[in-house]
């Protein structure tokens, strides 16, 4: 359709790079936008991520960082056992009730 825009997507080095102008070689985040071509919120954005994940932040569309993937593995290996917990119980309820 005509004036819609499709939003820009940078990869991870990008940012990177961009927050290290900011952080490592004291460059305003005014400076690097308008030399990048970014937003100013965006860049403000990425050093915020950057300041709480370190080399960690910005894994990509569709990753998780190391620790919320372990996280998930977690809760679905746990959801899996009450599961299975659940299902002997009920079994056991069974052949209690019926004698075998």
């Amino acid at each position: 359709m005509e004036g819609e825009r499709k939003r820009k997507t940078y990869d991870k080095q990008f940012k990177l790079d961009a927050v290290r102008l900011i952080v490592e070689e004291g460059h305003s985040v005014a400076s690097v936008a308008r030399d990048l071509g970014v937003n100013e919120n965006s860049l403000h954005h990425w050093k915020k991520k950057y300041g709480e994940d370190g080399k960690e932040a910005f894994p990509g569309h569709g990753n998780l960082k190391p620790e919320d993937a372990e996280l998930r593995r977690l809760k679905r290996e746990l959801a899996i056992a009450r599961e299975e917990r659940d299902i002997l119980k009920k079994a056991i309820a069974f052949f209690a009730k019926h004698g075998r």
